[in-house]
């Protein structure tokens, strides 16, 4: 059996075996680094194992219901064009839309032309006018007809917005869009006029271009 040289046991310093077992434990403490990043990154890769949609795979949607508009009177902005014997004048009103959409309107059907406006005393239409009355104003829808219901197409369609939303309800000024026959009695004038009801309108509902308020728009046959 052979010996070791004394110096030969000198030779080996306790310092190489520390140095040794630091870098194991660092390349253990490397390795293990390397392998939780590869095991997180492949939380997020695409795989080999595919998978696909069955037939009839779908969704629900659902529509909205429809609404009906109020045109209704008022007052302001004020008639530019007032009425007088022989004449036409202004009709302003605003159009309420109660839709969660847009709504367009393209033309208006109105009541016959013995149908009359009635008189007021102020804009507010709650005191009547004495001696103006529907029977007797001579006061109709500029283009009026012998026929209940006739078709008058705006000049430029009208968009209300969807309920809830600016420019609605809109205001409208009819340019010069009511009549007074040369007959119409004296004491209708310096009158406020609430016109005959409209029979029914032309109008889509769904997207558009909102019409701002104030608008000004009018037929003409």
């Amino acid at each position: 059996m052979s010996m070791l040289h004394p110096r030969s046991l000198r030779s080996i310093r306790p310092s190489s075996f520390l140095h040794s077992e630091r870098g194991s434990r660092k390349l253990k403490l490397l390795t293990a680094l390397i392998g939780a990043m590869l095991a997180g990154g492949a939380a997020f890769a695409a795989t080999n194992w595919l998978v696909g949609l069955n037939a009839g795979s779908s969704g629900e949607a659902q529509s909205a219901s429809v609404s009906n508009l109020t045109v209704s009177a008022v007052a302001s902005p004020s008639a530019s064009n007032v009425l007088y014997p022989g004449g036409t004048g202004d009709v302003v009103l605003t159009i309420s839309n109660p839709n969660p959409y847009p709504v367009t309107v393209t033309a208006v059907n109105l009541p016959t032309n013995t149908t009359y406006a009635t008189g007021y005393t102020t804009s507010a239409l709650t005191t009547a006018q004495a001696g103006c009355t529907s029977a007797t104003s001579d006061v109709i829808w500029n283009y009026a007809t012998a026929s209940l219901g006739s078709s008058h197409t705006l000049t430029s369609a009208v968009t209300v917005a969807a309920s809830g939303q600016p420019n609605n309800p809109l205001t409208v000024t009819l340019s010069n869009d009511a009549s007074m026959a040369a007959a119409a009695p004296a004491a209708c004038e310096s009158t406020y006029f609430s016109m005959p009801s409209l029979t029914g309108i032309s109008a889509t509902g769904g997207a558009g271009t909102v019409t701002s308020s104030p608008a000004t728009d009018s037929w003409t046959s």
